[in-house]
C-alpha cells in the first residue's frame, strides 16, 4: 500500500495551525526524552543549587550589602538569572546532538512545517526552564530568601526571567545548528561562564576596575538581575548609573534585541542545513 503524503495547507490561518500542531509534536518528543532520562535535568540544576549553598553559607558572611541587607536576599535573584543563562548549554547540546545524528535532516524530509523543529525545541525548553526556575525558587525559600514587592511584582519578575531565557534559547539554537557537534559545548561554556560571572550577580561592579565594571553594568544579565531585585523588593547595589536606574527598560530591551538577531539567524541556518 502506497502511503499518502498529506498536502500542505494553503492560507495563513490553516498553515499557522499546521505549524503549531507540528511544533507541539516535536516538543512532546523532547519532553518525552527528559521524562525517560531525567538525569540531564537534575544535573543541570545541581550546579546553581550548589552555588547558592556555597555563597549563602560559605562566602556570604564576607559579603557586604548596602544598608546591611541580607546577602541571601541579594544573591538569589542573581542566581535565578544565572540559571536562565546556563540553560543555553542544554539547548545547544540537544540541538547539536539532533543535527549530528541526522535527526534534524530527517525532520526536514518529512511533510511537516519547516518551523516545527525549532519552535518545538523552543516550547520544550521553555517548559523545562519554567520547571527549573520553580525548583530554584523553592531552594531560595529554603535558604531564607523572600520577596517583598507583592505577588504582582513577583510575577513580573518571573516574566522577566523567562523572557531572558527565551532570548538566550535562540542563541543556543543558532549555535547548536552552527556547530552540529555536542562536543563543542565546552567552547560554549568558555563563552557563557565568563559572561555569567562578569555581572552584578555576586558583587557590585564598583569593586571592579573601571572598564570591567562598565562591562558588568551593561551585561544583559546584570540588567535582568537588577530589575528582578527591584521587583522582588530585595537589596541591590545602589542606583548610581544610567544602566542601574533604567534596569527594567534594559531587561526588556536586551532580550528583544537578542531575539531580533538570533531568531532569523536560527531560521536561516536551519533552512541551509545539508546544503
Amino acid at each position: 500500500m502506497t502511503p499518502v503524503i498529506p498536502a500542505r495547507p494553503s492560507g495563513a490561518l490553516p498553515r499557522s495551525g499546521w505549524a503549531l500542531r507540528d511544533g507541539w509534536t516535536v516538543a512532546r518528543r523532547d519532553l518525552a526524552h527528559w521524562a525517560s532520562q531525567p538525569g540531564q535535568f537534575i544535573v543541570g540544576l545541581l550546579f546553581p543549587i550548589m552555588v547558592v549553598l556555597v555563597f549563602a553559607y560559605l562566602f556570604g558572611g564576607a559579603m557586604a550589602v548596602p544598608d546591611g541587607g541580607d546577602y541571601r536576599e541579594f544573591l538569589l535573584p542573581g542566581m535565578y538569572v544565572l540559571t536562565m543563562a546556563f540553560g543555553v548549554e542544554a539547548t545547544f547540546t540537544a540541538v547539536a546532538t539532533d543535527a549530528s545524528r541526522g535527526i534534524t535532516d530527517r525532520f526536514r524530509s518529512l511533510p511537516m512545517s519547516g518551523s516545527a523543529v525549532v519552535s518545538g525545541r523552543c516550547a520544550a525548553d521553555m517548559l523545562n526552564s519554567a520547571l527549573g526556575l520553580a525548583v530554584m525558587v523553592a531552594c531560595g525559600l529554603a535558604v531564607g530568601w523572600r520577596f517583598h514587592g507583592g505577588l504582582g511584582a513577583a510575577l513580573a519578575a518571573v516574566g522577566l526571567l523567562l523572557l531572558l531565557r527565551f532570548a538566550l534559547l535562540w542563541v543556543g539554537i543558532y549555535l547548536g545548528l552552527l556547530a552540529r557537534s555536542p562536543e563543542a559545548v565546552m567552547a560554549l561554556q568558555i563563552l557563557v561562564w565568563p559572561i555569567g560571572f562578569l555581572s552584578n550577580v555576586f558583587v557590585s561592579p564598583d569593586t571592579m576596575p573601571g572598564w570591567l565594571g562598565a562591562l558588568a553594568e551593561w551585561n544583559p544579565l546584570s540588567a535582568t538581575a537588577t530589575a528582578v531585585r527591584d521587583l522582588f523588593g530585595n537589596p541591590g547595589w545602589g542606583e548610581g548609573t544610567w544602566a542601574t536606574r533604567n534596569a527594567l527598560l534594559l531587561a526588556i530591551a536586551w532580550p528583544v534585541l537578542l531575539v531580533a538577531v538570533f531568531f532569523p539567524l536560527s531560521v536561516r541556518r536551519y533552512r541551509r542545513l545539508s546544503r
